[in-house]
């Protein structure tokens, strides 16, 4: 299978890019850039999705997904740890998991007090307050509402499935879309459509800590799914969801 490699963008551009496209792509030199870390501290978080808790909620009966999340607030230039909080999304975003109450294990102390986590999630709530300056319809003085999600999709059975949901958006305003690592495996592809016309595009991500940032208005995504190459086959994202104002569900 032929991987199509994303076109990265410049911090320069980032703005410019999601404001017409809908989605960008940095590169992990970028990342370090944009969220003002070192790359060794950046590289040094992936060995944190090793030994995750399994998803006990896939409704399409399988066991390749494993996952942490936690919540975060983001106010005033202050990143905060949010009190524990299911996670939920209505059906309209997600036929197959929308409508559920959905606990899962937090991400761990060991990660979260990192200080280049902090960096990353106040970078991103920091990239959805500048996009928000080049749409005079959205509010500047509300925190952002972070979820933060630690997916590790396997291959142990067979096929894994990124998005058993299939194309779809969240239900918020900024996704960030994090590729940690990627080992004995094929497909995996992302797929990004205009949310309000006919256009798409598809690549796929292959960069340990490469970023796609999604404007979810303007976009629907997907993630193909994940078949082994190999014995042992992964893949490993964090995924960032920021939703001015309130979690979704309150």
């Amino acid at each position: 299978m032929l991987d199509y490699l994303p076109s990265t963008t410049s911090l320069e551009d980032l703005l410019p890019q999601l404001r017409n496209q809908g989605y960008a792509v940095l590169s992990a030199k970028t990342v370090v850039q944009w969220a003002g870390c070192s790359s060794e501290h950046l590289h040094a978080l992936s060995a944190d999705w090793v030994g995750m808790p399994k998803d006990a909620y896939l409704k399409d009966g399988g066991h390749y997904r494993s996952r942490r999340h936690s919540c975060f607030i983001f106010d005033q230039g202050q990143l905060r740890l949010a009190p524990a909080r299911a996670h939920w999304q209505s059906l309209d975003y997600n036929a197959l998991h929308g409508g559920m109450k959905r606990w899962f294990d937090p991400i761990t102390s060991q990660t979260i007090e990192q200080q280049v986590w902090v960096d990353l999630l106040s970078a991103f709530a920091q990239t959805a307050s500048d996009l928000c300056l080049v749409d005079p319809s959205k509010q500047l003085d509300v925190p952002w509402c972070i979820e933060a999600h630690q997916f590790r999709i396997d291959t142990q059975n067979g096929i894994g499935r990124p998005t058993p949901e299939g194309a779809h958006r969240d239900g918020v305003d900024l996704v960030g879309v994090f590729m940690v690592d990627r080992q004995n495996i094929k497909g995996g592809e992302t797929r990004v459509f205009d949310a309000h016309g006919s256009s798409g595009q598809r690549f796929t991500l292959t960069e340990p800590w490469s970023l796609l940032l999604l404007d979810d208005a303007k976009v629907i995504h997907e993630t193909t799914p994940i078949q082994p190459t190999a014995q042992g086959g992964y893949r490993d994202t964090l995924v960032l969801t920021c939703r001015a104002g309130a979690f979704q569900g309150d």
